[in-house]
């Protein structure tokens, strides 16, 4: 299998002007030619699909945005690079190779939603990447490619919290990284507030504010949130159509995936892969396949999801055929343990991360995480009984 090149390039795009050189800005030209309800209609029919880890489809989301505007106040397409899984820096990689096709894929699904402002969320910490969206903004806005519309940069916490979207759209409101009930389409960047007293809330929670809804008759807009890696796919899908994007992948899992290749392998990686090929091939290609001398026996696909064991290696990577597997693709992470590895181990340290990375606001999170965080821990020590076993069984199913 060849690693395939369709968001993340073979060398890094150093300029506005090269990225128009390799094709780039037809697919923002033909963004501005139709109406904003023909991209919306032409990503459902792509069948794209939330590259952050829940592959919801990307064109759904943006007709209920787009359902859901507001008379009064504009939109907000946040751009969501708050990259915080373990075993993933795709987003990084993208955004350090090519930056210029986010942007475009955010101005067209600006144009799609009808908002008038852009948010570009990283890590305070992703000073490189910072620094280069910021550069690519800096040329996007001198050519004109943003005229009537504002770009942003917002950096925000380390936390893992910080990626969900909805905990993104609090620290943007200048709140600590808690989710919120509300999903983006129905309340977003800009707020409408009862009181005084609630606009200077530190609680999105506590805070009296109206949501947004279908048909035009509510004031508050609702914000579009979508992953680095989904949007960098747009601009292709509106240039070359649909159809085109679906020549790659599966039915239900259309196109490629950036993915990220760490621990017992050879070398650690980012590579660009067809939906559907068998995850060994992902983990030779990328990673260089298993260290001399040793087996793999299993893999991670992120921290919540179920392990594919050494037997289920040429499960295609999809959505469809991980979740078969008792798994999930995730954001496409892969982190590889060998016959070298206690499993015991690796299952206490997911626990611990999650238990402390919690965001605590629901009592199973908040009590039955720590708990087995701590039985874990427990069995690493070699103290544990069956009864601990049999606690860890029943409280991971209310999780």
């Amino acid at each position: 299998m060849t690693l395939v090149h369709r968001v993340l390039p073979p060398q890094p795009v150093t300029s506005l002007e090269e990225h128009v050189d390799r094709g780039g800005g037809k697919g923002l030209q033909a963004a501005r030619r139709v109406e904003p309800e023909a991209l919306v209609a032409q990503l459902e029919a792509s069948g794209l699909r939330g590259r952050g880890g829940a592959g919801f489809p990307t064109g759904t989301k943006w007709r209920t945005v787009a359902e859901n505007r507001s008379p009064q106040l504009p939109t907000t397409v946040v751009v969501n690079g708050a990259e915080g899984e373990p075993g993933t820096y795709k987003d990084r990689t993208i955004l350090r190779f090519d930056p210029y096709s986010v942007l475009e894929g955010a101005l067209i699904a600006a144009l799609a939603v009808g908002a008038d402002s852009v948010v570009v969320a990283l890590k305070r910490t992703f000073t490189t990447e910072v620094a280069r969206v910021r550069e690519a903004i800096a040329e996007v806005e001198r050519v004109g490619w943003a005229d009537g519309m504002t770009l942003l940069v917002f950096e925000g916490p380390a936390e893992y919290l910080y990626g969900e979207e909805t905990a993104l759209l609090e620290t943007i409101d200048g709140r600590y990284p808690f989710p919120r009930i509300s999903p983006p389409f129905r309340r977003g960047v800009v707020e409408v507030v009862e009181t005084d007293a609630d606009a200077a809330s530190r609680s999105g929670l506590s805070a009296h504010v109206e949501m947004a809804g279908p048909g035009g008759d509510s004031a508050p807009p609702p914000a579009l949130v979508d992953n680095v890696e989904t949007l960098a796919n747009v601009p292709r899908i509106i240039a070359r159509g649909a159809a085109w994007f679906r020549t790659e992948g599966t039915e239900r899992s259309p196109g490629t995936i950036v993915c990220t290749v760490t621990g017992q392998v050879r070398r650690h990686g980012v590579g660009e892969v067809m939906m559907g090929t068998p995850l060994r091939e992902v983990l030779d290609d990328i990673g260089g396949g298993p260290l001399p001398g040793r087996r793999i026996k299993a893999v991670m696909s992120g921290v919540a999801t179920g392990l594919i064991t050494a037997d289920q290696l040429d499960t295609p990577v999809s959505y469809e055929s991980m979740a078969e597997a008792g798994s999930g693709l995730g954001s496409g992470g892969f982190m590889v343990f060998d016959d070298t590895d206690d499993m015991t181990a690796v299952a206490a340290g997911a626990s611990r991360f999650l238990a402390v990375e919690s965001c605590g606001q629901c009592t199973p999170c908040k009590q039955d995480g720590l708990v087995l965080a701590d039985l874990w821990a427990k069995l690493c020590r070699g103290e544990g009984s069956a009864a601990d076993v049999e606690t860890i069984r029943k409280r991971a199913r209310s999780v």
